[in-house]
């Protein structure tokens, strides 16, 4: 028989778990599919709040020690305990819904088979108001409730979000949904299927209704998740009751072994259609509007080709009004993290510039003055490398949150891979559409940009905006409207931020790919006289606005005064050891590919131009990012004289393959589209 489902249902004060619990206890299916647990409580029988099982302390202690109950806590001063028989409730296949504490979790999981933790949450402002309308805090008693910091959810622990901002009736219904959509933990089988879309097959006899699942796979200490629409196997050969059949690519992903459990619920569809359709004809949508869509959007509640209509209209209509309002819904549906800090800094780049590496500098700088700064970055997409992979060549950057806050509190500062810790299934599915179609997606990017600050704990956020050629922002216009658009945006979602408009005609730096542009980011860090002077003044001037926010400093002329003196004194680096093992330092770093070739130039003559998405795609074809140390080394500057058959880039790669890969991909390039264009000997003659 399978062990049933351990739910626990959390959440914070005024998010109402009690009048959703009870509502689901009152429904006739809920009560007759869940075993509701009875909390043991320290205070007395009759007292107001929940019905229970009263204790004394001494009692409490003692059954405690006598193994009666199966995990404890303590909150308001009193002993909470859920009874050691729910454990034999599971193992027999029922399924226990409990009221708990998000401190147990993690313990919980290690004495259950399968636990599931459903967070009930609202907005905010709704927390706010039902705290206040039970007349027993101040509002300041009210402001300093929501302002606590909530124990983080384990990442290996699979977590719902039951949302109850609306009507009581309303967080009952979508309650009792979800809870109902939940099924007996189910062991992954990896179909031979090579498709297009994700696709689940299921044996009849699991079938039930069919439509759409969300599937839950926990390996790693992480949770992987996808939504599948399901399926039904006729005769049942495909896959035997119990299992479910996943195509290779999805098996794949959720990154766990043939027969590994996975949780699957059942997706109810969608209630919001008709403020998709809106959207869909041009209308505009409100914050709230954009609340509701989007938690379905999550949820996998609308099918793909509605989703593709939906994205594409709100790239071709999204109002200035709308991009704030979707910033503030999106920062209400994340999971936040809260610091006891007066000032969180951030830096964001909407990318675009190979090798310009600036965060690895501007972090550490802004560590050795004292500001926290939890950083975290993504991997590279299309690029050479992202801000992680060039750390991977340091350090761990797979994160926890917990691991987050830990290296903040040691080190000031941390450069973690975002890739969990600000994963969004609706940037995902975003991008997924947005990217073939060659959308612009820019305003939209805004609001996810700064929700995701908000989210993640940030007060002051510095944004690079770099426009040029083969950047995301063709016109200089464009790129100061965009920061205009970003700092308003800022403002309306609680943040400030400072949108700098920069230079991306060019590459910035010498390397191109993980370990190269680190070894640029050293050499700065090191003070060493060959460090590139371009990436050492842009990482100078976005660290020195950030520092420029604190009021020791208060401009931006001291703010480059003290960022400089950080630098040039060794504080900065040593800040920069201190992330490195606080984070976990690679036993040994990974240094440039020592497999290399080198582009000659073909003339004589005046460097014109270094297009730096073919440098990139030169380090790609070498093996970069998945490669650390494979990339491209630039050995001369736009405007730089060169002679005939001189040296003006290198190629490195860790493997002779490697290395030859991007050797025919220069030799291809130098006929269609080089990557450094030198001018004839003729035009540098007559300079």
């Amino acid at each position: 028989m399978r062990a049933g489902l351990f739910v626990l249902v959390v959440g914070p004060s005024g998010a109402g778990k009690d009048t959703l619990l009870d509502g689901a206890r009152d429904h006739a299916v809920c009560a007759q599919r869940f075993h509701f647990a009875r909390r043991v409580i320290t205070r007395p029988a009759g007292a107001p709040g929940e019905d229970h099982d009263s204790l004394s302390e001494a009692d409490f202690a003692r059954r405690e020690a006598q193994g009666g109950f199966l995990i404890t806590w303590r909150a308001h001063g009193l002993s909470y305990g859920l009874p050691s028989t729910l454990l034999d409730v599971v193992r027999a296949g029922g399924h226990v819904l409990a009221n708990g504490s998000r401190g147990v979790v993690a313990e919980l999981a290690r004495r259950v088979p399968h636990l599931v933790v459903v967070e009930v949450t609202a907005a905010s402002e709704v927390l706010a108001q039902r705290i206040a309308g039970r007349g027993r805090e101040s509002s300041e008693q009210v402001l300093q409730r929501l302002a606590r910091k909530a124990d983080v959810l384990p990442p290996s622990v699979p977590a719902l979000r039951a949302y109850n901002d609306g009507t009581p009736a309303e967080g009952v219904e979508r309650f009792v949904e979800l809870l109902l959509g939940l099924r007996p933990p189910m062991a992954l089988r990896s179909l031979p299927l090579q498709t297009p879309e994700p696709l689940c097959v299921l044996h009849p006899d699991d079938a039930g209704a069919g439509g759409t699942l969300e599937v839950v796979a926990v390996h790693g200490g992480r949770s992987e998740r996808l939504c599948v629409p399901v399926t039904v196997a006729g005769d049942g050969s495909w896959v035997p009751p119990g299992h479910i059949g996943l195509d290779v690519r999805s098996a794949e992903r959720l990154g766990v072994p043939t027969g590994a459990a996975l949780l699957v619920r059942t997706v109810a569809p969608a209630r919001e259609r008709a403020l998709l359709r809106k959207k869909i004809r041009g209308e505009p949508l409100g914050e709230l509007e954009y609340r509701h869509l989007l938690r379905e959007v999550v949820d996998g509640r609308f099918e793909r080709t509605e989703l593709a209509a939906f994205l594409v209209a709100a790239t071709q209509s999204l109002s200035d009004d709308e991009v704030q309002g979707l910033a503030r819904a999106r920062a209400a549906l994340a999971q936040t993290l809260s610091w006891d800090e007066p000032m969180v800094v951030d830096k964001h780049s909407i990318g675009g510039v190979p090798g310009s590496r600036i965060t690895l500098i501007v972090v550490p700088i802004v560590a050795a003055f004292g500001l926290a700064m939890p950083k975290t970055s993504s991997r590279a997409i299309t690029s050479a490398a992202g801000t992680a992979d060039a750390m991977e060549t340091l350090a761990r950057v797979d994160l926890t949150a917990n691991e987050v806050s830990a290296c903040v509190r040691s080190a000031r500062a941390c450069i973690a891979w975002n890739g969990h810790l600000n994963h969004s299934v609706l940037d995902e599915v975003m991008n997924a559409i947005t990217r073939p179609l060659g959308l612009d997606s820019a305003r939209w990017a805004v609001a996810s940009i700064l929700s995701k600050k908000k989210a993640a704990g940030a007060t002051h956020v510095v944004v690079d905006l770099p426009w040029g050629p083969g950047t995301k922002l063709a016109t200089e216009e464009a790129a100061h409207e965009l920061a205009r658009l970003f700092e308003r945006t800022g403002q309306a979602v609680g943040l400030q931020v400072r949108a700098l408009v920069t230079d991306g005609s060019h590459p910035i730096g010498r390397g191109v790919g993980p370990a190269l542009e680190v070894r640029d980011v050293l050499a700065i860090l090191r003070g060493q006289a060959d460090g590139p002077q371009d990436l050492r003044a842009k990482a100078l001037l976005f660290a020195s606005h950030i520092l420029a926010w604190h009021p020791r400093v208060g401009t931006l002329a001291e703010g480059q005064r003290v960022a400089q003196e950080l630098l040039e004194s060794g504080a900065a680096l040593r800040a920069m050891d201190a992330i490195i093992d606080a984070q976990g330092r690679r036993e040994a770093p990974v240094l440039p590919g020592a497999c290399t070739f080198d582009v000659l130039a073909p003339h004589a003559g005046v460097v014109e131009a270094i297009d730096g998405w073919a440098v990139a795609e030169l380090a790609r074809a070498a093996g970069a990012p998945s490669d650390l140390g494979a990339g491209v080394d630039l050995l001369c500057e736009v405007g730089q004289r060169v002679a005939q058959h001189q040296p003006i880039l290198r190629i490195h790669a860790s493997s002779p393959q490697g290395r030859d890969a991007g050797q025919r991909a220069a030799e291809r390039m130098v006929r269609a589209n080089p990557a450094i264009r030198v001018g004839s000997e003729e035009a540098c003659l007559a300079r």
